[in-house]
């Protein structure tokens, strides 16, 4: 493999992370304060349609973007109502989600686009652009740095850049912030929080509605920067690897960023080395594209260890009288 190669492999690494990035942080914060979160995928995929879909009709990308944001958090606020207020079944509410993005998002766009279930393709505007940092184009010619600097960091659209943003700034607030103290006591133990005279509804409602806002970040990106438009399931199971790296992470930012670069390689090396001759035998398309999926499930059956969630986790919360 020449330098080249390399160089483009880890481009596409952070790009391909980006989604996965958003959907990982959206699920910590939310278990961080005791509700799981199993509607990631579905948020994400209703982001990712109502971000093209307006995108497409105003051929403006950042109306596109607040649309999905909107959609992913009516989701969140659903969840949140049938979790926190009506104290259901979290994985059976998240599990309903999915179901209901994965069919009227289909269901949607066919009426509205007549284009089998998908969106026109975006062009222009309505699409986010790339962006290149200073300096990219002096610096390209420099060794190592260079094409570090210039090819894999630079000319990425806005919403990566907001994503690693978002790796610190999820620290800082969990763990540097009263705001955060609270939030993470609240998936511990709920009812010393309430003793306090703090709102536990209150801070899950945030948990959840902060969730919801990432993961429109995460369809909008994968719809308007990722991609050109909206197409049926395009998520691909998405939002469960999130779910699979946060847990990989044990439920922590900076190494919730290090398990979604660790798939976003996985699946840039699936794209790209496709019907592999070995000799003795032509490994098929499909099986590189299934490739990351099987190496997450292994790396986090085997590297984990044991991931402890928040003892509160799962546990609607019943306020003692």
């Amino acid at each position: 493999m020449d330098l080249i190669a390399i160089v483009q492999i880890l481009d596409s690494t952070l790009r391909l992370a980006t989604p996965l990035l958003f959907a990982a942080l959206a699920g910590l914060i939310s278990e961080r304060a005791g509700v799981f979160d199993i509607g990631l995928e579905g948020k994400m995929l209703a982001a990712a349609f109502f971000s093209a879909a307006f995108a497409f009709t105003t051929g403006n990308v950042w109306l596109g973007l607040c649309a999905g944001i909107i959609a992913s958090m009516f989701l969140s606020l659903i969840h949140g109502v049938a979790s926190i207020t009506f104290r259901g079944n979290q994985l059976i509410s998240g599990v309903a989600i999915n179901f209901l993005a994965a069919g009227l998002t289909v269901v949607i766009a066919q009426n509205w686009f007549r284009q089998g279930g998908r969106t026109p393709t975006l062009t222009g505007d309505a699409r986010f652009p790339r962006l290149n940092l200073p300096f990219a184009d002096a610096l390209r010619d420099v060794p190592v740095l260079g094409p570090v600097y210039s090819v894999i960091l630079s000319g990425h659209s806005i919403l990566v850049y907001v994503g690693l943003l978002c790796v610190p700034l999820t620290w800082y607030v969990l763990f540097r912030t009263r705001f955060g103290l609270r939030l993470r006591a609240v998936g511990e133990n709920p009812a010393a929080v309430d003793t306090a005279g703090i709102s536990v509804i209150g801070l899950r409602y945030g948990a959840v509605m902060i969730a919801g806002v990432l993961c429109g970040l995460a369809g909008a990106y994968l719809a308007t920067g990722l991609a050109a438009g909206f197409v049926k399931d395009m998520t691909a199971g998405r939002g469960f690897i999130a779910l699979a790296a946060m847990i990989f992470a044990k439920w922590r930012p900076w190494h919730a960023l290090g398990a979604v670069l660790l798939f976003g390689l996985l699946e840039a090396i699936a794209n790209r080395y496709q019907n592999i001759d070995l000799g003795f035998i032509v490994l098929p398309a499909q099986f590189m594209q299934a490739l990351p999926y099987v190496l997450t499930v292994v790396i986090l059956a085997g590297f984990v260890g044991r991931a402890i969630p928040p003892r509160a986790g799962g546990e609607p919360y019943v306020k003692e009288r």
